[in-house]
């Protein structure tokens, strides 16, 4: 590689006449300069008072980059007209990079480079250059600056901006269809030769897309490149320097290109035909299939409309879209039949929701296919003839009185009979009941409208051969009116006559009212009593507005003579059957003053209040409860306390002393106790009750077995508890239940007192000592008893 060589010129002018030298100078051609670059810095003597004239200066440098020699790399010479050349000057050198990567021969002023050059890092260095004396340290030529460049060379390929591009463009796009523009750039110097002029070129992807070589603008090149075919692409772009001439420099980058959905497919259903079965006992609004029209397309491309255009199920089946399927659902619109109807055949079509106007020269988007349906026959519960009845009976029918009839049939093809029945949880009183081979609904009972005006009840029918194939009915009955109610009085009459009554006076105003129902309203008489006619102190007038009014007979009346009047009316109503009743209104006769206003009389405790307000009332109300309750607390304490213990603690064996506080009845009192039962048990009289406490309930008594002679004591008393526990009539008040029984094998008979006479006359004990040891200390009591009262 060739160098090109500069000279450069620094010429003074002195304001006295001096001597200077110059360097010779290259000759400037026009192909490559000289080798040596001289920087010529001249000047005058600074003790001169005469300026020099200076010449002119070429203050660049030019430095290629990259050197690769391993001797420094040459870049000038600074040479001062005021050097003699006897070593008295020193050149120096400041600026970018002096000292380390630029450096100065202080005597000859050759200035070298001690590194490689990038220009890309730095394409300009600036230094400055001066002479001085050596001896003293004064410059002798002012400070020159001057400017080493970087000469280009091409070392940079063409870098893209990014690795990878992605790009995207709708499927049968255009021939020319912008994709995606990608850039290179190269770091060498755009101003020096064409290191730096990039050019573009497709490696990969044709020829389905092509780029422009100078913008890197990547166009479709092939018609109608279809996304179900194919839907990504990659496409490898290289990017070279040198405006693509052999020898220059190359990158590359990769583009990946996918191409997007157009609705440019229609849907297609697989099949022409289509089979389902669904029972007929199949509820409204039941799945019955699924069928679907594919759609080579994507996302809402592919999205696609089902509908049922013809076929002799058309408003009995619906077809709805499964959005996230895109599937058909086929369900019932209305209740199946197979006996009217086991067999329909639809025809069902899809279409595509969004259409693109531009791709319907490909055909019409959508598809349409055959759907039949079998309906099965399944067994089914009877059915009535209505959906609820509605019948009207009268309340004096006799019992058992057809009022109606439910029909029901099977409607499966056996037609199997069908049997009726009355829910009674709908009918709890039984007033109504069913003959359950034809339906007729009949009472069981009277009926009556005022009581209850409406009857729901259920009826049931199902199948005799399967009974778990039922069905239900409400069955609404009406009571209709009779007249089977007489009027009444509307309320109960108590009212008064002054003793100073004049004759016909209005003492009452009656009004009546009837329980039954009158279509024309009812119209109500009224009359006294026949035999209240003649002989009554008042007179009756029937208002004929359903009202009627007490007036009275004589002037005066007395109530010392009479003080009440029981005045019997009778009442009767206009309906068929005529109905009637006789009331009574009570009068009182009372002592009034001049205008009539009650004084006193036999009702002032109705008239009259008794002065006592309602807080006083139930104050003594709470005083009665108060002591009631103080009275049964006083009565429960008692009988706890009869109910304790004798020996409250267990632990206490000593002797106690227990008190009945129940005096006997005396002498007298033979009842109460028998005495004689301890004597001798067998003598005890099982039916004998006692006559001093009389029984809640009498049970009958309940003959033991005689103990026969000579049996163990224990045995018998734990016969008589057992006999006692287990006796289902053992009277739970006071009873006498034998225990003390001694034996009946006794020589010596009983040792009771109770025998022993009751005098003070002698008694003989000294057979006592004959009974052996085990009597030994009671002949001695005894004996000694005797010593002592002959003493």
């Amino acid at each position: 590689m060739m160098r090109t060589y500069h000279c450069f010129w620094l010429l003074f002018w002195a304001g006295q006449p001096h001597q200077s030298f110059l360097t010779p100078l290259s000759k400037r051609t026009s192909g490559f300069p000289e080798k040596e670059k001289v920087l010529v810095l001249s000047g005058n003597s600074r003790q001169d008072l005469h300026r020099s004239k200076r010449s002119w200066m070429w203050n660049q440098f030019f430095l290629l980059e990259e050197y690769t020699g391993t001797d420094y790399q040459y870049v000038g010479k600074l040479h001062s007209d005021q050097d003699k050349g006897d070593g008295s000057l020193k050149y120096i050198l400041s600026g970018d990079g002096a000292g380390d990567l630029f450096i100065i021969n202080e005597n000859t002023g050759d200035i070298q480079a001690t590194k490689r050059l990038d220009r890309e890092e730095k394409p300009v260095y600036i230094l400055r250059a001066q002479a001085i004396n050596r001896r003293t340290g004064r410059p002798v030529e002012p400070e020159s600056e001057f400017i080493i460049k970087i000469h280009d060379i091409n070392d940079n390929e063409p870098m893209f901006t990014k690795d990878v591009y992605n790009a995207s463009i709708p499927e049968m796009s255009d021939v020319g269809t912008f994709v995606v523009q990608v850039t290179a750039t190269d770091a060498d110097d755009p101003t020096y030769g064409n290191s730096a002029k990039v050019v573009y070129s497709i490696l990969q992807g044709q020829p389905y897309f092509s780029v422009e070589s100078e913008t890197g603008i990547i166009k479709t090149a092939l018609l109608n490149m279809d996304r179900e075919n194919r839907e990504q692409y990659q496409v490898v772009i290289q990017a070279k320097d040198m405006g693509g001439q052999m020898g220059g420099l190359s990158g590359t980058t990769t583009v990946n290109i996918t191409l997007t959905d157009v609705n440019d497919n229609p849907p297609r259903f697989p099949q022409s035909t289509y089979q389902f079965r669904t029972p007929e006992s199949m509820p409204p609004d039941s799945p019955v299939g699924r069928i679907k029209a594919n759609d080579a397309d994507v996302d809402e491309n592919a999205e696609v409309e089902y509908s049922i255009t013809e076929g002799d199920g058309y408003d009995v089946f619906g077809i709805t879209t499964d959005k996230n399927t895109q599937e058909g659902i086929i369900t019932v619109k209305k209740a199946l039949d197979f006996e009217n109807k086991n067999l329909y055949i639809l025809k069902v079509e899809a279409t595509n929701t969004h259409v693109d106007p531009r791709f319907l020269y490909l055909g019409p988007f959508k598809d349409s296919a055959t759907v039949r349906i079998q309906v099965e026959d399944v067994d089914e519960p009877p059915v009535f003839s209505r959906p609820a009845y509605i019948m009207e009976v009268k309340e004096d029918v006799p019992i058992n009185s057809v009022i109606g009839t439910v029909t029901a049939q099977d409607p499966d093809a056996a037609k199997n009979p069908v049997k009726y029945s009355v829910d009674r949880h709908t009918d709890m009183d039984r007033v109504f009941n069913i003959n359950s081979g034809n339906g007729s609904i009949f009472t069981s009972k009277p009926l009556d409208r005022e009581t209850l005006l409406w009857h729901n009840i259920t009826v049931i029918a199902a199948e005799i051969n399967n009974p778990k194939q039922s069905s239900r009915v409400p069955v609404y009955i009406k009571v209709l009116d009779v007249n089977d109610n007489a009027p009444e009085f509307a309320m109960f009459y108590e009212t008064f006559v002054c003793e100073n009554a004049k004759a016909e006076q209005l003492i009452q105003t009656l009004s009546a009212v009837d329980k039954d129902d009158s279509y024309s309203g009812h119209q109500f008489s009224f009359s006294l009593a026949p035999e209240a006619a003649s002989s009554s102190n008042f007179t009756l007038q029937d208002n004929r507005d359903n009202t009627a009014g007490i007036f009275t007979r004589k002037i005066r009346y007395n109530r010392h003579e009479m003080s009440t009047y029981f005045l019997p009316v009778v009442i009767s109503d206009n309906d068929y059957p005529i109905q009637s009743s006789t009331e009574t209104v009570t009068i009182r006769v009372c002592a009034c003053d001049h205008r009539g206003k009650m004084l006193s009389c036999n009702a002032e405790a109705l008239i009259h209040p008794t002065g006592l307000s309602t807080g006083a009332l139930i104050a003594i109300l709470l005083c009665i409860i108060i002591l009631l309750v103080t009275v049964v607390l006083f009565a429960a304490l008692r009988r706890q306390r009869k109910k304790e213990p004798l020996i409250i603690s267990k632990e206490d064996i000593r002797d106690n002393i227990v008190s009945y506080n129940d005096e006997g009845g005396g002498e007298e009192d033979t009842q109460a106790f028998d005495i004689g039962t301890l004597r001798n048990p067998e003598a005890i009289d099982d039916n004998k009750l006692r006559r001093d406490i009389v029984p809640e309930t009498l049970f009958m008594p309940r003959r033991t077995a005689a103990v026969r002679d000579n049996t163990d004591v224990r045995d018998f008393i734990n016969q008589r508890l057992k006999e006692n526990d287990i006796d289902p009539a053992a009277p739970p008040y006071d009873s006498l239940a034998t225990y003390a029984y001694e034996g009946n094998g006794s020589v010596a008979e009983s040792l009771s007192s109770l025998e022993s006479v009751t005098t003070d006359g002698d008694q003989d004990y000294d057979y006592l000592s004959d009974w052996g040891p085990r009597f030994k200390k009671l002949a001695d009591m005894y004996g000694t008893m005797d010593s002592d009262k002959d003493s």
